[in-house]
């Protein structure tokens, strides 16, 4: 996450702080000197800093947190608010057009993924119920047609193009289109520069004079740091964008845009993209990712990727198997798949409350992988009845699968031990808080207590 670094040293600051019974003015004044050096290594701007280090400084300092019996909670807590009001507070929505298609022009530098999350952004409309049109209004990059187009096919949503034309027609050309074919958004791929100039300003607000997009979304990459910045500041000076997608948090840059760009820019982030597949982007949560930056983990969205992981009518199956205590290997691989599908275990470590600083926890992706052959090598008899697993039988499994005969204990171990969960979890003496959780989480390996996650993780 690009956060990392900046975790890691917020984390010793405060560790320094609840390590005292009573904190003293001076002490926080010296967490605060921690804190800012933290965010300027983070890349935030200096006076964003400046001015956060003081408003925070000032809160902290107050007779009702020093005075108090968890003084150091009462900061973190503090800080926690202050980076949330820094990103905006609160996750804001896309203005919609009541009277006809919602237009959204997406600007941005070349490089910093406009054709791609412009496609994730029209996906994840589509899963709301959105009917999406691409237009491709960027004629100067070579073969940016032809990627949109491949965007679109790959999302199944129709792509507008009219060739290397004047870019102010095709967007009023797409418009006119999505109006004739039922289409109620439509997202404008615009042509992007290496850096900022006139020419390309005068084009971007031709084309926004032209259709009156109810959003401008500027697509910003998160890893070029302040240059970012910088760009968010000439855009919204040229267009008045609306809005940010901020791209690339899942890398391992400073992520000091994403304290900035609000601050500098009054516009808020409204959309993050996670990483490289065409479904990895979401709404953007100031108050999560606040949280996330302190270590304090991001339990909401873990929640909602799997919601969006889970088959609805497989869970209502899955309830009942778990009540007649049912749960074979084949149920297992079916909610591993649905696990493979969430993302990266890594990703979902850091969302957990306390994990996402612990460098010493190691994670083997690769034993979702060997878990997945071991039980595709198995017969549906041996898939429903692991009992009848005698050992030249393992030994098949191993050789088919490319593991080891211990790997196939290993799991068989795994399957008991989360078959005793689910029985806890599930069975008469279990509370109703406890049968809830299970059902929200549908018994998905590794939801709900890591210890059954196949390979799981270790210290």
């Amino acid at each position: 996450m690009a956060f990392e670094g900046l975790t890691e040293k917020l984390s010793a600051a405060f560790k320094k702080l609840r390590g005292k019974g009573r904190v003293t003015e001076a002490d926080v004044k010296t967490a605060m000197r921690e804190i800012r050096l933290a965010l300027l290594e983070a890349d935030v701007s200096y006076k964003v800093v400046k001015d956060f280090i003081r408003t925070t400084t000032d809160r902290c300092v107050g007779a009702d947190v020093l005075e108090s019996l968890t003084p150091a909670q009462m900061i973190v807590k503090i800080v926690n608010e202050e980076l949330t009001r820094l990103m905006g507070s609160e996750n804001q929505k896309l203005t919609t057009n009541p009277k006809g298609p919602t237009v959204i022009m997406l600007v941005g530098l070349q490089g910093a993924g406009k054709t791609t999350n412009g496609g994730k952004l029209a996906g994840l409309l589509k899963k709301q119920g959105k009917r999406p049109l691409l237009v491709a209004c960027d004629i100067y990059r070579p073969a940016a047609i032809e990627q949109l187009c491949v965007v679109g096919k790959k999302l199944d949503i129709p792509v507008f193009q009219m060739g290397k034309t004047n870019p102010v027609d095709i967007a009023k050309a797409g418009v006119r289109h999505a109006e004739t074919h039922g289409n109620d958004v439509v997202l404008l791929d615009t042509a992007g520069r290496l850096h900022i100039d006139e020419q390309l300003m005068d084009e971007l607000k031709n084309i926004k004079a032209a259709v009156a997009p109810s959003e401008i979304l500027l697509v910003v990459d998160a890893m070029t740091g302040q240059d970012a910045v910088n760009a968010a500041q000439s855009f919204n000076e040229w267009l008045d964008i609306t809005g940010v997608i901020l791209t690339k948090l899942d890398g391992d840059a400073r992520g000091g845009a994403a304290l900035s760009v609000r601050a500098v820019t009054g516009k808020p982030i409204k959309f993050a993209g996670q990483g490289e597949k065409l479904d990895q982007i979401e709404p953007f949560h100031p108050e999560r990712m606040a949280s996330r930056i302190l270590g304090m983990g991001d339990v909401l969205t873990l929640i909602e990727k799997a919601e969006a992981a889970m088959d609805e009518k497989k869970a209502m199956e899955l309830e009942k198997k778990l009540r007649s205590s049912k749960f074979t290997l084949a149920d297992y691989y079916d909610q591993l798949l649905q696990l493979k599908s969430m993302g990266s275990m890594q990703d979902m470590l850091a969302m957990m409350p306390g994990m996402g600083s612990m460098k010493n926890v190691q994670l083997d992706e690769k034993a979702l992988v060997r878990t997945e052959a071991i039980i595709q090598s198995m017969t549906p008899a041996e898939r429903d009845n692991p009992a009848c697993l005698n050992h030249n039988r393992k030994r098949r499994i191993a050789a088919g699968s490319g593991t080891k005969v211990e790997d196939v204990n290993k799991l068989l171990k795994q399957f008991e031990m989360m078959q005793n969960l689910m029985r806890q979890m599930t069975g008469p003496g279990a509370s109703k808080k406890m049968k809830k959780k299970a059902r929200q989480f549908g018994g998905m390996p590794g939801m709900g207590g890591l210890g059954g996650m196949p390979g799981g993780f270790r210290f």
